[in-house]
């Protein structure tokens, strides 16, 4: 999972995108992301609508800021993470990064999540959500010209492990709120102040592109809860 980075997905991508789109849809004929929002107290046939608007809310990004970028910003090039390539498009104005809030990634996650805590102990999501800020900050890693970004597996890992920890007779609300909201303050905000020196033209924060990683960390959080 990537945070803070222009979301246009180099050609060479959508072959695996489009696997990815297919192996969720089959998780969906499964079940398992149904699993996952019954488990949070959602209506089956709710899984596909909040499914539908991650998927489409990933692709959309509202403008929130424009900051002076301190070093000159990297268009044009193909950044090579975590076995993906990302291409990064040319554009005519140079040391100016576009702060922006992904809809899929940042908006839904977080909606979802202050309806979870009226039915969660409210000790248990504050300690939660700081933890895993903390955890996931520390394994952060900016990069030139893409942002900030987090392995993708680690973060359900450890939202699911603390949310056993904390509240084992019903570990997914704690796992779903802590593993998205972590994710958000903990690899996007707590890292705002870096996106000058790396030179992206776009830092979106919640926001890759495709099928959004914070969605997967919280239906993955979830279903190992």
């Amino acid at each position: 999972m990537s945070h803070l980075f222009y979301p246009r997905i180099a050609a060479s991508f959508l072959a695996l995108f489009f696997l990815v789109l297919i192996a969720l849809f089959f998780l969906v004929s499964l079940g398992l992301i149904g699993i996952a929002f019954r488990k949070l107290g959602f209506p089956p046939e709710y899984s596909i609508l909040l499914l539908f608007l991650s998927l489409l809310g990933s692709h959309i990004n509202i403008p929130v800021r424009r900051i002076e970028s301190q070093v000159p910003v990297i268009s044009g090039a193909v950044i090579d993470f975590y076995g993906l390539r990302y291409v990064i498009p040319p554009i005519e104005v140079k040391r100016r990064t576009i702060i922006a809030i992904n809809i899929g990634g940042a908006v839904i996650p977080v909606i979802i999540s202050g309806f979870l805590m009226f039915r969660a102990n409210l000790a248990d999501v504050v300690f939660g959500v700081t933890v895993m800020s903390i955890l996931i900050h520390m394994i952060a890693r900016p990069i030139k010209g893409l942002g900030i970004a987090v392995p993708a597996l680690l973060p359900p890992l450890m939202s699911a492990a603390l949310a056993l920890l904390l509240s084992p007779q019903d570990p997914p609300i704690i796992a779903y709120i802590s593993g998205t909201l972590g994710s958000l303050i903990g690899a996007d905000l707590l890292n705002l102040e870096k996106i000058p020196e790396l030179g992206t033209p776009v830092a979106s924060i919640g926001g890759a592109g495709t099928f959004d990683g914070i969605f997967l960390t919280g239906i993955i959080s979830v279903l190992l809860a």
